[in-house]
């Protein structure tokens, strides 16, 4: 399994009124993961949209540990959980910098035709691409 990692400075503007980091800038946090994982596995989801192609969110879960807060650094892991024929699914850890988990999550994509969102086989468009998702992923078949 292979697991890609991205610092993140938490900036006051992802905090709420709490002083926390608001729940929806982990989702932010685990697309800038997703793009790092592909890019260090050596291809690019820029790449794939000029190619006419989009890989949209099917599904998602987040479960939230441990709250962060402005001006910590968390860490996104993150890994391809499952590739199969039309899906793939990433998994994420949070992590603060003594190495807790703050939240843990997954995320299930397509890849679809731009034009008409029709789903497409990665193993169709990018077959190396698909060859290292499925060399990589944790949950092997």
């Amino acid at each position: 399994m292979f697991i890609s990692e991205k610092e993140i400075e938490i900036r006051y503007a992802e905090t709420d009124q709490m002083g926390i980091v608001y729940h929806a800038n982990y989702l932010v946090w685990m697309e800038i993961g997703r793009t790092k994982l592909i890019e260090d596995l050596g291809y690019t989801y820029a790449q794939l949209e000029a190619d006419g192609f989009l890989s949209p969110v099917t599904d998602l879960s987040i479960q939230y540990k441990a709250a962060m807060k402005y001006g910590q650094k968390a860490t996104v892991r993150t890994w391809v959980e499952s590739h199969g024929r039309l899906r793939t699914t990433y998994g994420y850890e949070i992590l603060h910098e003594d190495g807790t988990i703050s939240a843990t999550a997954k995320s299930e994509h397509v890849v679809v035709k731009k034009g008409s969102f029709r789903p497409v086989s990665l193993k169709k468009i990018a077959p190396d691409w698909d060859a290292k998702y499925t060399e990589v992923k944790r949950c092997k078949d």
